[in-house]
């Protein structure tokens, strides 16, 4: 899952997003709001982390943008910032925010509230809406969108996708899909041209789906 990092500390913004990524969430850090807001446009994360104490365009109003947004309201927000005082947590909060963590803290107590959160929104489960990348995948209704945008795969190729969700950023056989998906026992070179389909329709989304040779495919953000 992919994470979007505002936070001008440059040291502690490269820390964070290093435990991230040892974790396996893709992370893109950002030093100023604007920055963020324009990069939305294009990308959906699955968490907003936002210091507060940044230049310019300040978490607060960050967030408000975001929460205002129809593409990027219903994505969770953690503020992670200096201000501990009562009435700033509670700006937080109206504003919409999950988490608000207070610097100082320990990089495991942030991992676990980052996890908690992502959790609540089950993003991290079987189930339920992913965000991957712009898109949007609802495993229960069988249903991909970018925005309001209905992207139509069919019954087999949403199965793929669903089985390299399942497996992100891990190789997966095409032995494995054929049986998964197809439900046949021998190989069938029909997967690779669903493959094929299926990169297509994602578009930029389906750069991610990597050929990994002489094993099959694994489905990793860039």
């Amino acid at each position: 899952m992919k994470i979007f990092l505002l936070e001008d500390d440059e040291d502690l913004s490269e820390l964070l997003a290093y435990h991230l990524q040892k974790e396996g969430f893709s992370v893109i850090c950002f030093n100023k709001g604007i920055d963020l807001l324009e990069k939305v446009k294009d990308e959906r994360p699955s968490l907003f982390i936002l210091d507060i104490m940044v230049p310019s365009l300040d978490g607060f109003r960050v967030a408000s943008f975001l929460k205002s947004s129809p593409h990027t309201r219903d994505i969770p927000i953690i503020f992670l910032t200096a201000k501990g005082m009562e009435e700033d947590k509670l700006k937080g909060f109206e504003l919409g925010a999950d988490d608000y963590i207070t610097k100082p803290f320990s990089v495991k107590e942030f991992l676990a509230r980052v996890k908690a959160v992502l959790k609540r929104y089950g993003t991290l489960k079987t189930g339920g809406v992913i965000n991957l990348g712009s898109l949007s995948v609802d495993l229960e209704k069988m249903e991909v969108k970018r925005g309001d945008e209905k992207i139509n795969l069919t019954k087999t190729e949403f199965l793929i996708l669903k089985a390299l969700l399942e497996n992100y950023q891990k190789p997966i056989s095409r032995d494995y899909l054929v049986e998964y998906v197809l439900k046949k026992e021998v190989y069938d070179r029909t997967i690779d041209v669903h493959i094929k389909n299926l990169r297509e329709k994602l578009g930029k989304e389906g750069e991610w789906i990597k050929t990994i040779r002489g094993v099959g495919y694994k489905l990793e953000a860039p």
